[in-house]
């Protein structure tokens, strides 16, 4: 059989073809059908021409093909019992791109910022060929290549994308693709920077937190310490306080594995706390009054020192300084150097301390002396050594002084003469020395200076007694006089009986040792004729050594 039809069908409109003999027999059982068509859509007629014309036979086959027919096979038969003959036709049916999708690639797992991922226009059919492609980011057009190739991918790229082609016939449109972009941030409401007392959030976030397929777990820190863990998003303060501040991340963690957000800075803002206030009084070698003021403040405080309601310092804007003071600002720090401080200088002083939240204050007085003691060479000599005490007053030169000495609180003598000495200071000199200063404006004492004499030690007081109540015990101690500390050590002849320290501990258990400063007493429990004998006490420190004896009988 031969067929006749057009080349190409288009999809929805109907078109017939022709399958045809050149030849009629009436009376056999010759059929000519076609096959392979869809009964539901199609329509077929036979026609037969039998006279001087023309002969032949006709089946049309009229059809609305579509797009899935494209590409089909139908076949013209002719047959008479088992013999059969055919002619084959190919549908070409013009149709829009259909069953348009979108593929992504990795289609598992996480993406996270930086990796790349390959959005993939893919067309189940389309003749004629696709001509364009169009790709929609969230409704908006963004692209026209068949693939999108997203390198380094950011947290912007998350959202729903979607790809239309394009032929001569129509447009085919995919369902939308959500490309989600696993990767944490925080952020803070109402600011990373807030007042003390504010009611804050930090919120961690990856891009469709909401729309999420399956439940997310967060993991706060802060400063790299661990807080807290779980399924809330968001860390809340009701009332934010300074302690609150610090650095803080979260880890977000899904089935898939885990993205950890970068650090934000959660500062808070407050007024300063009440100022530390000290006041340092150095009087050796140039009388010198420090005074420093600290606060702690978020932003840093502006600092101001004062004197009797006068200003002398300030960390802010410069203020005229006299000569004999220096100043030294840094972060919530002032510190006021005075010297050749004297009693002027005595009084009232005040820190202030302010910034954009508030202010605070402290005060403290400061007497200062007139008055040094100065020990030369040293407050710390040996025995024999020359010693000068000299009492310093800030009078004219010209005035008249008397000085009035004390040691260990006990009036030693007054004289004009602004010095004592010691030509040959002992042991019995050593102790806490003061001077008082005498004008006609009034007077000063100057502050206690301790003189140290190390001298080797005195002869031991060695003594021993028996004591027979309650059983017999007999007792040797011994003490001596030294500076500094001796060491004290009992000896039996060549044996070692104890020492203060550095000596083996005595081992006979019938004998007790109590050692102090300067002490030893050693206790003999049942005393027998053994312990009958003379005991030696030898005493040494780095300034020389001496020792007693003793017969002790029992």
């Amino acid at each position: 059989p031969s067929v006749t039809s057009s080349e190409e069908q288009t999809e929805g409109q109907r078109s017939t073809l022709e399958c045809s003999t050149p030849y009629v027999c009436p009376w056999s059982d010759v059929v000519l059908h076609w096959e392979g068509y869809d009964p539901q859509v199609s329509e077929v007629s036979s026609h037969i021409q039998l006279d001087t014309g023309r002969v032949g036979h006709q089946v049309n086959l009229t059809s609305s093909f579509s797009w899935k027919d494209h590409s089909k096979k139908l076949l013209c038969e002719v047959s008479h019992g088992s013999r059969k003959a055919s002619t084959e036709v190919v549908l070409r049916v013009r149709h829009a791109p259909k069953d348009t999708q979108v593929s992504l690639s990795p289609s598992s797992g996480n993406i996270g910022v930086g990796d790349t991922v390959t959005l993939s226009c893919e067309v189940g059919s389309s003749h004629p060929p696709v001509a364009r492609y169009r790709w929609y980011k969230d409704g908006v057009a963004v692209a026209t290549e068949r693939v999108l190739d997203l390198r380094g991918v950011r947290r912007e790229d998350h959202g729903r994308y979607r790809c239309e082609a394009q032929n001569a016939l129509g447009t085919g449109v995919s369902p939308a693709v959500t490309l989600r972009v696993f990767s944490a941030e925080i952020s803070a409401s109402p600011a990373a920077e807030v007042r003390e007392g504010t009611a804050t959030t930090l919120s961690c976030d990856v891009p469709g937190r909401e729309g999420h397929p399956e439940e997310l777990t967060y993991t706060w820190y802060k400063n790299n310490a661990w807080l807290k863990e779980g399924p809330a998003h968001t860390l809340l303060f009701p009332a934010v306080a300074a302690g609150d501040a610090g650095y803080y991340s979260c880890q977000v963690t899904n089935s898939q594995g885990s993205d950890t957000a970068q650090a934000i800075s959660l500062s808070v803002t407050y007024p300063p706390r009440i100022p530390t206030l000290t006041l340092f009084q150095e009087t050796h070698g140039g009388r010198l009054v420090i005074v420093r003021c600290t606060v702690d403040s978020h932003p840093p405080a502006t600092l101001a020192i004062s004197h009797a309601g006068t200003v002398l310092a300030t960390s802010g804007a410069q203020v005229a300084l006299l000569q004999r003071l220096g100043v030294t600002a840094s972060r919530n720090s002032l510190r006021l150097e005075i010297r050749d401080a004297g009693p002027r200088d005595s009084g009232e002083y005040g820190c202030t301390a302010s910034n954009v939240h508030g202010n605070a204050s402290a005060t403290k007085v400061l007497v200062t002396r007139a008055a040094e003691l100065l020990i030369q060479p040293a407050a710390e000599v040996p025995e024999g050594t020359a010693v000068t005490l000299t009492c310093v007053g800030t009078a004219d030169e010209e005035e008249e002084l008397l000085y009035t000495w004390y040691r260990n609180g006990r009036r030693l003598q007054e004289t004009s003469i602004p010095t004592l000495e010691f030509p040959s200071v002992r042991g019995d000199d050593a102790g806490a020395f003061q001077c008082q200063v005498r004008s006609r404006n009034g007077s000063d004492t100057s502050e206690a200076v301790p003189l140290r004499v190390l001298y080797p030690p005195r002869k031991p007081v060695l003594s021993s007694f028996l004591q027979s109540q309650g059983g017999r015990l007999g007792i040797i101690q011994c003490s001596v006089e030294s500076d500094p500390e001796s060491n004290l050590t009992l000896r039996k002849g060549d044996d070692v009986i104890t020492c203060t320290w550095g000596c083996p501990q005595a081992t006979n258990p019938r004998v007790h040792v109590t050692r102090s400063y300067n002490s030893l007493k050693v206790e003999i429990r049942d005393v027998v004729v053994e312990d009958e004998g003379i005991y030696v006490c030898q005493a040494g420190n780095s300034q020389g050594r001496a020792s007693a004896a003793v017969d002790f009988q029992a």
